[in-house]
């Protein structure tokens, strides 16, 4: 089930106003600073800070692939030009794009999409990455800025502390209808502390950055020149080519018994067995890539879509009658369970998937939060445009026939 339940008071005990949602296994810490208008979202330039001393290799130059729609290594060249370091490119055509899981509601109906070719992401951008951007811009995450007392009227000042939520298990089975016995608002949490400010990056600069606000993500992503996928670009490019398969890899979750992606196991909140051999984030391509090449598209973290979220946005388009061609997701935000409060699309799943209460890392399942909201289990990856009339692009179709309308096996 992905019921959205909302929790506000938990930061108010720290922030007087704090506001936390959790969809499936994602719960994400609302700051009362996002409150806008639905449909619009703050640009708001890097702030300045000085630069971490966290990470000292550069990972900033993607990793090895073969077979890709489009190499993806550093220096390849494709039909046309150079291909943009870490990127795979992925063909362009129509497929169904939705859901027919129960759970799912707010996935359905099935509905075609047109899509033209895009670059994306061959990873999840990763915490070495992310230190090299902060290195160059000076750039301030969202949850590394002390809260303003003008968002928080009434609060004590003790309590404007910059922090973020953590996942914080209990040591015991407890009731899944109240999310708050495993989650945290921990002051000094950020994604140089995932856990908190005793906790750090080392040994961890090929894992997902996390505790990524939706202007932070954008920000990096300006920044490499590209800019963050849309609903139906992250959809099509997590398929991998497979046509209505529930999974990213296709009909089983672990077929011949192996992992594909890095979820829950275990009791869910209290006991993850970490059989996958994680209980946190794992380093990107980790595990098994998808048909187009792509790593860790389901599960590990969640990901920043572009599109504001609605319950019946899907509906709007298969009502049309017709193909919905690059869809920009609605032009505003709706959530029942949150009337009012504006949201974007979270797409992949996480590390705290579990059938027992969240199976988003299933092909259409889709999670949603605030766009000032981050947390230990949410990340990001960035997509970049094909130019127009690129010959490329239909030569690589042709290389990969299955793309144009999902293939079967």
């Amino acid at each position: 089930m992905q019921r959205p339940t909302t929790f506000r008071r938990q930061r108010g005990l720290l922030l007087s106003a704090v506001l936390g949602v959790f969809v499936f296994s994602g719960i994400f810490l609302m700051r009362e600073n996002a409150r806008r208008p639905t449909g619009l979202v703050a640009q708001s330039a890097p702030q300045l800070s000085s630069p971490p001393a966290v990470l000292t290799s550069s990972d900033s130059k993607g990793v090895h692939a073969e077979g890709t729609a489009a190499d993806a290594r550093p220096g390849a060249v494709s039909d046309t030009g150079p291909v943009p370091p870490g990127m795979v490119m992925i063909p362009g055509g129509e497929f169904w794009m939705g859901s027919d899981e129960p759970m799912f509601r707010d996935a359905r109906p099935w509905h075609r999409v047109y899509l033209d070719p895009f670059w994306i992401d061959q990873t999840l951008v990763t915490n070495q990455q992310f230190v090299d951007f902060v290195r160059q811009t000076h750039y301030v995450t969202v949850a590394e800025q002390t809260p303003r007392p003008e968002d928080f009227p009434g609060a004590p000042p003790e309590n404007l502390v910059a922090g973020s939520v953590v996942f914080s298990p209990p040591d015991h089975p407890v009731n899944l209808n109240d999310h708050l016995q495993w989650w945290s608002y921990v002051k000094g949490a950020n994604w140089r502390h995932p856990q908190g400010p005793k906790s750090d990056l080392k040994g961890k600069a090929k894992h997902p950055v996390v505790h990524i606000a939706y202007a932070d993500a954008e920000a990096y992503c300006k920044w490499q020149g590209k800019r963050l996928p849309t609903e139906a670009e992250f959809e099509f490019a997590e398929r991998g080519g497979l046509d209505r398969k529930p999974y990213a890899w296709g009909n089983e979750f672990r077929p011949g018994g192996r992992f594909m992606a890095n979820t829950f196991e275990g009791h869910f909140p209290d006991k993850n067995t970490g059989e996958d051999g994680y209980v946190t984030t794992s380093p990107v391509a980790t595990f098994p890539a998808n048909g187009y090449h792509l790593y860790d598209m389901a599960g590990n973290v969640w990901e920043w879509t572009s599109d504001w979220y609605r319950p019946d946005y899907y509906q709007t388009l298969a009502d049309s009658g017709t193909v919905a061609r690059n869809p920009q997701g609605p032009p505003d935000s709706f959530d029942p369970s949150e009337p009012g409060v504006a949201k974007k699309v979270h797409r992949g799943g996480s590390f705290l998937c579990t059938d027992q209460y969240c199976s988003r890392y299933k092909v259409g399942g889709r999670g949603k939060g605030e766009p000032d909201t981050g947390t230990n289990h949410l990340g990001f990856r960035c997509v970049m445009p094909v130019e127009p009339g690129a010959e490329h692009s239909r030569k690589v179709i042709a290389r990969n026939p299955g793309a144009r309308a999902g293939r079967r096996d």
